[in-house]
């Protein structure tokens, strides 16, 4: 794949560097691989697996030459960072990613360049439910939550799809379930979907009514009502560790953190993972070239390859990631094709924290 994206241009160095990011746009590919070639590095904010992704990235240095710097980081410390040096001729970013959430935050248009420029493919997948129309960022790794579980004490056959069904679940095994309300975003997103089916109410709106709020109660009242037979965990990792000790027998749980951990050793390797058909959430995390990047041609040539079938295609072996180019083999994923078609999205804000709010004084309170 990057002899295709390299090959044309020829390694030929460009005659300056780091032309203004938004020269780009008036330049062909070959030109801009050219460019790249001469500006020789890429900075890269990314805030998580910083390590994992030095070495991920390393083929990428050693047949193109350009390297791939990733400094230590939070994704709000990278965000503010970003917006800090706006008004800067050259800033220290060149590549930023961000989540779906984080992303809705941003100005996308003012701080990123449009990715018009990047070479067809019409596998690439635009950043999901971020409020991007004008393609300033590209998903480069899905993520999905959904339920862990021990198949040697459940069922793969029959595996509870909606609330009632978990609630049969619990009865009959309690203390075997477990789910975060804090420290991650697998546990929120279980109750959230349940929440959703019990009450009916439409989660695809961030409105705030008095109707709406109340409405919450009758799904916060099937958790208070069921709380003996369910555990509440710290956090994802414990959820996960506990389950993987034999404690919990299911828990709610992101599937690249699941894969990451097994491919690591960490947990074990027998533990699946589903999609219930009521719906959970999932998303993507997403990266965009700073308008005011001193690297934009690597950078560009960076993100062209770290959004290919072939590279996302490694990306679900190696972390368990949904693929973000939908010619990407997803044949190592945690989760089969077809339950992709219950991703649903995380609840708008003011709306979520409602519902995150309530359900901390409405029953994890009282329980």
């Amino acid at each position: 794949m990057l002899r295709r994206l390299l090959m044309a241009a020829g390694f030929v160095a460009a005659g300056t560097l780091a032309a203004p990011a938004e020269d780009l746009n008036g330049k062909s590919w070959d030109q801009i691989v050219a460019q790249a070639k001469a500006e020789g590095q890429v900075t890269w904010y990314v805030w998580y697996l910083v390590d994992d992704l030095r070495r991920f990235v390393a083929p990428f240095e050693a047949e193109t030459g350009i390297r791939i710097t990733i400094p230590e980081g939070t994704q709000s410390a990278n965000i503010q960072k970003l917006l800090a040096e706006r008004e800067r001729t050259r800033g220290d970013i060149d590549v930023i990613s961000a989540s779906n959430g984080s992303y809705d935050s941003m100005d996308g248009a003012g701080l990123l360049m449009p990715l018009a420029f990047l070479p067809k493919d019409d596998g690439r997948i635009w950043m999901r439910n971020a409020g991007d129309p004008g393609g300033h960022f590209l998903a480069f790794w899905g993520n999905q939550t959904g339920i862990a579980y021990d198949p040697a004490h459940v069922d793969p056959a029959g595996l509870p799809q909606t609330p009632e069904e978990f609630a049969a679940f619990w009865a009959a095994n309690p203390g075997r379930f477990g789910f975060n309300y804090e420290n991650g975003g697998a546990g929120p997103a279980f109750y959230e979907a349940t929440i959703r089916e019990v009450t009916g109410l439409d989660f695809a709106s961030g409105e705030v009514t008095d109707d709406r709020v109340a409405a919450l109660d009758k799904g916060f009242a099937f958790f208070l009502d069921n709380h003996e037979n369910f555990v509440i965990t710290s956090s994802n990792a414990d959820s996960i560790i506990r389950l993987s000790d034999g404690e919990l027998w299911m828990v709610a749980a992101w599937e690249d953190h699941l894969s990451g951990l097994q491919t690591r050793g960490e947990v074990r390797k027998d533990i699946r993972f589903y999609v219930p058909s009521m719906g959970m959430d999932g998303g993507s995390n997403g990266v965009g070239i700073a308008r005011n990047a001193a690297h934009p041609a690597a950078a560009a040539v960076f993100i062209a390859w770290l959004t290919s079938p072939e590279v996302q295609a490694r990306f679900n072996a190696e972390f368990g990631t949904a693929p973000m180019n939908t010619a990407a083999d997803d044949s190592n994923a945690l989760v089969p094709r077809e339950q992709r078609a219950y991703q649903t999205t995380r609840v708008p804000r003011p709306f979520r924290d409602r519902i995150e709010e309530g359900f901390v004084d409405k029953v994890i309170l009282e329980m």
